[in-house]
């Protein structure tokens, strides 16, 4: 999901950090509030069409290559694989348009569990400094040209770089809708990513995504910190710049690098099963690697170098 292309479209105001920083190491809060969704990386064309038409990754994964629309009419094209409550959001150079369909841009969606902790993320951010923070509404046209509530987000700023996070909860009309081919609640006010997605990874190898790398700009992990911390994640700083953000199962690593090294960089997958052999596959300028175990790593190049 695009959330800042479609703000400004909308004509949002954008927040403010305020004075809140990347340095430091904080203890999370008590209760974990935003787990990792999605997130999302813009490649080169040669390895995002390679992706597409990947025969492996339609085994290894419950793929799908999907056109969205959203808010304001706004539409993007997205490679998606999708475990059992977290997936990846894959893109070539200009799949969606202006600043985030650039080579190297990527996104980190986190969502809330139980429905009205959303509200209580944004009470957090003002501790962390973040004055002003952005609420906004995503829709999606299923094709009838009626826009239907998917999820309300917020952000600590819509001005960035190239690497852009928000905290997202799902709406009860997107669930009550048929077409979104929804779950039906585990419990009262369950919108939880469970529910989101469906239940067709269990046909496939990959069960769900523990752990994610992007380079980022200093400046966008100042923005990104303090909706980690807010969100419940215990946030350390890592040698060379940087930090980790740890909790509810994903771990996010955030590298600082100037905007021309910026991008996705590695994924670690579960898998449903353990295979016994080692598997390579390239695709593009990347590399996934499945097992030995019940593991799988994805690295990717940068800028479209040989990974």
């Amino acid at each position: 999901m695009i959330i800042v292309l479609a703000l400004a479209l909308a004509g949002a105001l954008g927040g403010g950090v305020g004075t809140a920083q990347a340095e430091g190491s904080r203890a999370s809060y008590d209760r974990q509030l935003l787990f990792y969704n999605h997130s999302y990386g813009v490649f080169d064309r040669e390895t995002a069409d390679a992706i597409e038409h990947s025969d492996y990754l339609r085994k290894f994964a419950n793929f799908q290559v999907r056109t969205t629309t959203g808010t304001g009419g706004e539409t993007w094209t997205g490679r998606y694989l999708m475990g059992r409550e977290t997936y990846l959001e894959l893109f070539g150079v200009g799949d969606v348009p202006g600043q985030d369909g650039t080579l190297g841009s990527a996104g980190l969606g986190l969502s809330v569990e139980r429905e009205g902790d959303l509200a209580t993320v944004e009470e957090r951010l003002k501790d962390e400094g973040v004055t002003e923070p952005v609420d906004f509404l995503q829709t999606r046209d299923f094709g009838d040209g009626v826009p239907v509530p998917w999820f309300d987000a917020v952000l600590t700023t819509t001005e960035y770089d190239a690497f852009d996070a928000w905290g997202m909860e799902y709406r009860p009309e997107y669930f009550a809708d048929p077409r979104s081919n929804t779950e039906p609640p585990s419990f009262p006010g369950d919108v939880g990513r469970e529910r989101y997605l469906s239940d067709d990874y269990r046909t496939h190898l990959m069960r769900d995504v523990t752990s994610v790398r992007i380079a980022v700009t200093a400046g966008d992990l100042a923005d990104t910190v303090p909706l980690l911390r807010a969100g419940g994640f215990t946030v350390r700083n890592v040698t060379g710049g940087g930090v980790v953000a740890e909790g509810g199962g994903t771990t996010i690593r955030l590298d600082v690098v100037p905007r021309e090294q910026a991008g996705y960089q590695e994924v670690d997958m579960s898998l449903n099963r353990p295979v016994k052999d080692r598997h390579v596959e390239r695709i593009g300028n990347s590399t996934l690697t499945v097992g030995p175990g019940s593991r799988a790593v994805w690295t990717f190049a940068k800028n479209g170098t040989t990974a």
